[in-house]
C-alpha cells in the first residue's frame, strides 16, 4: 500500500518563496506517510499569467522555434506591478501570482541540471515528488516536469499539447514515456495533454500503473460561472481526470494551482481517482493536499481482471475506412484480490498553503 497526495497550491515568480512552501508541503505529506507527491504545473515560477493577450511574450516563427526571452529581471517585460496588485500571501505578506512582474512577465527558465533541482533531491528523500517548472534547452523553452526523489531524477516530461496563448511562451515537447520509480512505474501529464485521450493510453501502453497530472488549469475566461463549482472548466478537469484513470484502468494522482496568477483565476480541486473513475480524495477548491492509500498493483491488477481495456484494443478498427483484423483469444486477466481500500483522507489547508 502507498499513499497518494497531490497538491492545491499557489506558486509565484518567487523561487525562494516557492521552495519554502515546496519544504512546507513535502513536510506535511511526509508527516501523513505519504510515498508519492504531485505538485502542481508551475511550482517553481509559477505559470503564465494571461493567455489572451500574450503581446510581450517571446514570438514564435511559423517552424515552432521559440525566440529566447529576456532573463528574469531584464528588459522586455510589462512595467512592475504595484505592490498588493495580486494576491497576498498572508504567511509572508508578498504578493504570490504576480511575484513583482508585469502580467506578461514570464516565468524563470531552469536548465535542467540547474542546482535547484539537486536541492529537491535531497528535500525530497524517500518521498516521490512531482513538480512542474519552465525549462530551457538551448534557445527553447518548455512547460516541463520532473519526478525524482532521494535516489535521484526518476523521469521529465515536456508538455505536447500546448494551448494556442502558450504557442508564444513554450516549445512543444514530443513523446509520452513511463518510468520505474520507488512507488511503481509512472508517468506524467501536463495540463491541455489529459485532455487528449492518446497521451494517457500511450502512458499506459507503456507499463504505467499512476498518472501523475500537473496542472495550471484556470477557471473559463470566455464563459464565466459566479461560482466556480459551476464553471465549465471546472467540470472538465475532474471529467478529464475521472475519464482517463477509467479508459485506462490505472490511478491517477491530479494536482493543481489555487488562487490569481495575473488574469486567470486557478481552480484547485486536486484529487486521487482510482482505477475505475472514482474519486477517491479531492480538496475542491481550497488549498490542501487530497491523499488516498492505495495498493496500485493490486488494485489495477483487480480493475483489469475481466474487463482488459489495454489488452481488448482493437487498434486496425480505429482507421478510418481499415477493417479490423478478426478478434483472437483474449490473453488471461488474472491478478491478485486486494482487501477494499480505505476511504480517501483529506487534509485541508485554508488558503494560502501553509504548514507549520
Amino acid at each position: 500500500m502507498v499513499l497518494l497526495a497531490a497538491a492545491a497550491a499557489q506558486f509565484g515568480r518567487d523561487l525562494d518563496f516557492d521552495l519554502d512552501r515546496v519544504a512546507s508541503i513535502v513536510a506535511a505529506a511526509r508527516r501523513a506517510g505519504a510515498g508519492l507527491l504531485v505538485l502542481p504545473d508551475g511550482t517553481l515560477g509559477g505559470y503564465l499569467n494571461d493567455l489572451r493577450e500574450p503581446d510581450s511574450t517571446p514570438e514564435s516563427d511559423p517552424s515552432g522555434t521559440v525566440t529566447p526571452d529576456p532573463a528574469p529581471g531584464g528588459s522586455g517585460g510589462a512595467a512592475p506591478d504595484a505592490v498588493g496588485a495580486g494576491p497576498t500571501d498572508i504567511a509572508g505578506g508578498r504578493p504570490v501570482g504576480v511575484g513583482g512582474g508585469g502580467p506578461a512577465e514570464l516565468p524563470p527558465a531552469l536548465a535542467a541540471d540547474d542546482p535547484v533541482f539537486d536541492r529537491l533531491v535531497a528535500l525530497a528523500g524517500d518521498l516521490v515528488l512531482c513538480l512542474g517548472y519552465r525549462e530551457r534547452a538551448g534557445a527553447l523553452t518548455y512547460n516541463a516536469a520532473v519526478c525524482l526523489s532521494g535516489a535521484g531524477i526518476h523521469g521529465r516530461h515536456r508538455k505536447v499539447h500546448l494551448a494556442p496563448g502558450e504557442r508564444v511562451s513554450y516549445a512543444s515537447g514530443d513523446r509520452f514515456a513511463a518510468f520505474d520509480t520507488p512507488v511503481g512505474r509512472l508517468g506524467m501529464l501536463i495540463d491541455y495533454d489529459k485532455t487528449f485521450p492518446e497521451a494517457a493510453r500511450a502512458l499506459a501502453e507503456d507499463g504505467a500503473v499512476v498518472l501523475a497530472c500537473l496542472s495550471a488549469w484556470p477557471a473559463s475566461l470566455t464563459d464565466p460561472a459566479r461560482r466556480v463549482v459551476k464553471d465549465r472548466q471546472a467540470r472538465l478537469f475532474d471529467l478529464y481526470d475521472c475519464a482517463r484513470a477509467a479508459e485506462n484502468q490505472v490511478v491517477l494522482v491530479s494536482a493543481n494551482q489555487t488562487g490569481r496568477g495575473g488574469a486567470l483565476t486557478f481552480l484547485g480541486n486536486a484529487k486521487v481517482v482510482g482505477p475505475g473513475g472514482d474519486i477517491r480524495a479531492r480538496t475542491w477548491q481550497k488549498a490542501g493536499l487530497a491523499m488516498a492509500e492505495v495498493d496500485l498493483a493490486a488494485e489495477v491488477s483487480r480493475a483489469r481482471r475481466v474487463l482488459h481495456h489495454l489488452a481488448e484494443r482493437r487498434p486496425a478498427a480505429y482507421r478510418a475506412g481499415c477493417p479490423a483484423e478478426p478478434a483472437g483469444e483474449l490473453p488471461a486477466a488474472g491478478g491478485p484480490e486486494s482487501s477494499a481500500v480505505p476511504a480517501g483522507d483529506q487534509l485541508p489547508v485554508d488558503e494560502p498553503l501553509r504548514v507549520e
